[in-house]
Parts: structure tokens; C-alpha cells; sequence
């Protein structure tokens, strides 16, 4: 159970930002309204509406710098990956320069990790895990490239290359590891709450005399912002729906044949 959670923090944040937000309003309703503190807390009314921007602005604020930091990982993410295939691709076409049996067993090694990524350590991400078996083969792959069988048959400036664009692929793989367990920073976040419970106090303390627009004011505040939370914090991790990053630009690199051997090892 506690690593469920740790898996899926993300979409227990986005609830709680759902639910606490409604709560809240219906909470400070409440208090504004009916509670027996009704009529000593409308003895404050008179509070200038521009007040209410001061705080609403810190919040939109908040909330649009959190919003930012996950599209960014949502980006960085992509970016890994396709810096990964990017890297793949390049010592395959890199390995034209090598003899007939020297390039068939690097392209069958690019292959056999392209699979071993793509069928075995994507799902894996979406756990906030990793492949050893795809570390393994991407070890594999460098010895191969650093070995004298290719350094020695391929020109110094391709082999320089072909190592290049290997350190490449590892760089790339160790970003998009990092990112699928990346977690939700609870601070920020309840940095972001205390932000609007306290927009939600201005909005009833605006309108505390006029019963109906303190209403309609705080549903559409807590319309627009606990959607809005959700909706980010259920992308925290890139690597989970519902706007996961695919693994098309490896998969590319993958053949039905290739996928069978690298199953079988």
C-alpha cells in the first residue's frame, strides 16, 4: 500500500485539491452565513473588493509556477527520449562505415536495447522503476562500441562518433529515469492551498453582507481553481496518463526479429 501511494502520490494530491477546495468554500460559507459567529463576523464588512486582487494575484501566480515546473518535466521528458532515439539512430547509420559482420552484431545490439526499453522498462517508468536488464544491454552496447573490433575497423573520427552519440543515449536515458520519479513537492503545494483558502476568506469577507453573490463568487472561484490544480498535479509524473510521453521515436528503432531475440535472453 505505501508504495502505491508513493507510485501514485500525484492523483491523491489532485483529490484532495478537488475536495478541500469545495470544502472549504462550503466551510467559509458556512461560517459567513449560518454559523452562530454570523452576525459578529458581518460587523467587518466594508472591505475594499480591489483587496481581493492582491491575493488572487499571488495565487494565480503560484499556481501558474507549479503548472510551469510540470509541463517543463512533461517536456524535458520528451526531449530525453527523443535525444535517446536521436543517439540510437545515428550509431546505426554510423555503422554503415563498419564490415558486414562487425555492423550486423552493433545493429542487432542497438536493436536488442531499443526492444528491451521499449517493451520492458516503459511500463516500468510509469512505476517510478527502471530496467536493469535495459542498463545491462545499454553496458553491453558501450563495451561493444569501446571494444577492438569496432575501433579498430571503423575510422577514428566515426568511432569518436559512434561513443559521442552512446554517451548521448545514456545521458538521455538517465534524464527520462529521473523524471518518471520525480514526486510531488508537498510544500509548494500547500504553499499554493494557504494562497487560496486565504483568496477564498477575501472573496467572503468582500461580500459578507450580500448573501448571493458571496455564493456565486466563491462557486466560481472554486470552479476555476480546483480543476485547474488537479489538472496539473495528475501530470506530475510524464511518464503516467493521461499525458504520458510515448516511447514512438524508439519504438521506431525496434523490429519484430530483434524484439524476439531480446525476449529470449
Amino acid at each position: 500500500m505505501t508504495t502505491l501511494l508513493g507510485t501514485y502520490d500525484h492523483y491523491g494530491y489532485a483529490a484532495i485539491a478537488l475536495l478541500g477546495t469545495f470544502l472549504g468554500a462550503w466551510f467559509l460559507l458556512w461560517v459567513t452565513l449560518r454559523s452562530p459567529w454570523a452576525e459578529r463576523i458581518r460587523l467587518w464588512r466594508g472591505v475594499s473588493p480591489p483587496f481581493l486582487g492582491v491575493v488572487g494575484v499571488l495565487f494565480a501566480l503560484t499556481l501558474a509556477f507549479l503548472a510551469n515546473d510540470t509541463w517543463n518535466a512533461h517536456d524535458r521528458a520528451l526531449n530525453a527520449v527523443y535525444q535517446e532515439a536521436d543517439g540510437l539512430r545515428s550509431i546505426d547509420a554510423l555503422a554503415e562505415h563498419l564490415p558486414p559482420p562487425v555492423k550486423a552484431g552493433l545493429v542487432s545490439a542497438v536493436r536488442d536495447y531499443a526492444c528491451i526499453t521499449v517493451n520492458e522498462e516503459w511500463p516500468l517508468l510509469a512505476r517510478r522503476q527502471s530496467s536493469r536488464l535495459a542498463a545491462e544491454q545499454l553496458d553491453g552496447l558501450l563495451a561493444l562500441l569501446s571494444g577492438p573490433g569496432i575501433s579498430g575497423a571503423a575510422p577514428p573520427g566515426v568511432h569518436s562518433l559512434m561513443l559521442a552519440q552512446a554517451t548521448q543515449v545514456r545521458t538521455a536515458r538517465g534524464a527520462r529515469i529521473a523524471l518518471s520519479q520525480t514526486h510531488v513537492n508537498p510544500l509548494k503545494w500547500l504553499g499554493m492551498a494557504f494562497l487560496g483558502f486565504l483568496t477564498m476568506i477575501s472573496i467572503a469577507m468582500v461580500h459578507v453582507d450580500q448573501a448571493r453573490a458571496e455564493i456565486l463568487a466563491m462557486a466560481i472561484f472554486a470552479a476555476a481553481a480546483a480543476p485547474t490544480a488537479a489538472i496539473v498535479l495528475v501530470q506530475g509524473n510524464p511518464f503516467q496518463p493521461p499525458t504520458m510521453v510515448h516511447a514512438g521515436p524508439i519504438k521506431a528503432l525496434t523490429g519484430p526479429q530483434s524484439c524476439g531475440s531480446a525476449g529470449a535472453r
